[in-house]
């Protein structure tokens, strides 16, 4: 397979403007592939379409909140009126946090949920006629609070969670129609700017929760090396794809004998 397996198909990337979702538009404009990037923020998103034209890529910009139905519903609307169906769709777009759980609002869990969540519920229920007809790839970017649920994050883990669950149910439903659901579980991904957080001046959680992953101790994966672990994970039709591959331990002593497993959550994050 590789690059050619590639070559002339459809892709949506949500989230497509900065970090992984770029790599991951650039990876797939390298391998040939038409692409189609979203983000709510024109500016950003058009400067993104435009390097990634420059290398020679069919890409198509369009701007779009994830968190609003009409908006889901035109972006694919867009994507079927260019390029008549659609291979793979990338939930990407998303958000993390630090605070700490009881200072958590049940206002803020609801937008978190709606940005992590709901969204790539909205995009998979709007592309998933399109994606069946391909026998395509639906991809959704959780993370290793996917699976375990480290102190600080706030809503974050509740949500990934959420992901990881909805996942599960589209491969055991729609996988026998053809459809190829891949959830990526990632440590910490390296990125060019410091993020910040809005509510982890006042939040009283320790310096090292502030820092990518939450202060995991592991070393943080490029995006263009993860875009093209991603990408493989397709062509193979992978279930899930946990990176570093060695958190799967702890997920699974985790499940086997809880204490222990939160024990050795607490010693590897902050």
């Amino acid at each position: 397979m590789g690059a050619e397996y590639w070559r002339g198909k459809v892709a949506l990337v949500t989230g497509g403007s900065a970090g992984l979702g770029k790599a991951l538009a650039a990876a797939l404009v390298e391998r040939g592939a038409k692409v189609v990037i979203a983000a709510r923020t024109p500016g950003p998103l058009e400067a993104a379409a435009h390097e990634l034209r420059s290398r020679g890529g069919d890409v198509l910009a369009v701007p779009a909140d994830v968190t609003d139905d009409a908006q889901v519903a035109a972006l694919l609307a867009r994507v079927k009126e260019r390029h008549g169906g659609l291979d793979l769709l990338v939930n990407n777009a998303g958000a993390s946090a630090r605070q700490k759980v009881l200072d958590t609002s049940a206002e803020q869990f609801r937008e978190m949920l709606d940005l992590n969540f709901l969204s790539a519920v909205r995009c998979t229920r709007a592309a998933a006629p399109l994606l069946v007809e391909r026998k395509g790839h639906l991809v959704n970017i959780g993370s290793l609070a996917s699976k375990a649920a480290p102190r600080f994050l706030g809503a974050y883990p509740a949500s990934k969670f959420a992901l990881a669950a909805y996942s599960q149910q589209l491969r055991l439903e729609l996988g026998p129609q053809g459809l190829h659901v891949l959830l990526v579980c990632p440590g910490p991904i390296r990125r060019d700017e410091v993020r910040t957080y809005g509510a982890e001046k006042d939040a009283g959680i320790p310096d090292q929760a502030r820092k990518p992953g939450g202060g995991a101790k592991m070393k943080a994966i490029a995006p263009e090396v993860l875009a093209a672990k991603i990408l493989r994970a397709c062509e193979k039709r992978k279930p899930e794809l946990v990176i570093p591959w060695k958190a799967r331990l702890l997920f699974a002593i985790a499940q086997v004998c809880p204490g222990f497993g939160d024990w050795l959550l607490r010693k590897m994050t902050a």
